[in-house]
C-alpha cells in the first residue's frame, strides 16, 4: 500500500515542480541564467507596453547605453501600439509573454495555441519584428506549452531572481536593494513594466528604481548583455 501512494507523490511532487518552477525542465528547456563565468546580467520586464513606465524605462536604458528584453502581452500592444513600436526600434528583444496574460498551466492545448499564436501575430504585425523568445506568465507551464512555442520557433525563458517590484508595497529604494542582494553571475533579472491584468497598472516604482538597479550592478563589477546572446 505504501509503494503505490509514495510513487503518487513523487508523481505530484515532480508535476508540481514542472508546472510552478520557471526554469524547470521538465516541460521543455527554460533558460533560467546565462554563463557564471563572467560579471554579466540580463535585464528583463514583463506585462507591458504600459503608458506610464515602458517609455521612461526605454529611455533610462538609452542614456545608459543598456539592452534589455521586454515580454509584452499581446492585448496590451494592440492598445498601445506606439510604445511596443518604440521599445522594438530602440534595438530591444521582443519577446511573447501571452494574448491576455493566461495562466497556462490549466489551460489545454487548443487555448495555448490561441494565446501565443495571437500574441505572436499582433506583436508582429505592430513592431515588424516577429517575436524569438517567450516566457510564460508566473513561469507556470505544462506539456501543450512546449509543443505550442515548438511551433513558432521560441527559446523559453524563465529567470535567476524577481524582486516582487509588482507589488504595491514595495517602494523603489527596496526594489533597487533587493537586485543588489540578490546580483551574481549570468543572472536574468526578472522586473516589471506593466501589470500582465490591468493595461494601465502602475510601474513607477519600477522606473524610478532603474537608474540605481544599473548604478549599483556597474559598481560591483557587472556588465549588461542582450538576452539574444541567449537565444537558440
Amino acid at each position: 500500500m505504501l509503494l503505490p501512494l509514495t510513487a503518487t507523490g513523487a508523481a505530484l511532487g515532480a508535476w508540481a515542480y514542472g508546472t510552478y518552477e520557471p526554469n524547470s525542465p521538465l516541460f521543455g528547456r527554460a533558460i533560467g541564467r546565462g554563463s557564471r563565468r563572467e560579471r554579466v546580467a540580463y535585464l528583463t520586464f514583463d506585462d507591458g507596453p504600459n503608458p506610464g513606465a515602458t517609455e521612461p524605462i526605454v529611455e533610462t536604458l538609452a542614456a545608459e547605453g543598456v539592452p534589455a528584453a521586454f515580454f509584452m502581452v499581446g492585448e496590451h500592444v494592440r492598445r498601445f501600439p506606439a510604445i511596443a513600436r518604440r521599445v522594438a526600434g530602440a534595438g530591444h528583444e521582443v519577446g511573447n509573454h501571452t494574448l491576455r496574460h493566461t495562466k497556462l498551466h490549466v489551460q489545454g492545448p487548443r487555448r495555448i495555441r490561441e494565446e501565443l499564436e495571437r500574441a505572436h501575430e499582433i506583436i508582429t504585425g505592430v513592431t515588424q519584428r516577429a517575436p524569438r523568445c517567450f516566457r510564460a506568465p508566473h513561469g507556470y507551464r505544462n506539456p501543450f506549452v512546449s509543443r505550442a512555442t515548438r511551433r513558432l520557433g521560441y527559446t523559453v525563458f524563465g529567470w535567476t531572481f524577481g524582486v516582487w517590484d509588482s507589488d504595491p508595497r514595495v517602494p523603489a529604494e527596496e526594489i533597487r536593494a533587493r537586485v543588489r542582494r540578490k546580483l551574481r553571475p549570468g543572472a536574468i533579472i526578472l522586473l516589471h513594466d506593466g501589470d500582465g491584468y490591468a493595461p494601465d497598472g502602475d510601474r513607477r516604482r519600477t522606473t524610478a528604481a532603474l537608474p540605481g538597479i544599473i548604478a549599483d550592478a556597474r559598481a560591483a563589477g557587472y556588465t549588461f548583455r542582450p538576452l539574444a546572446d541567449l537565444l537558440r
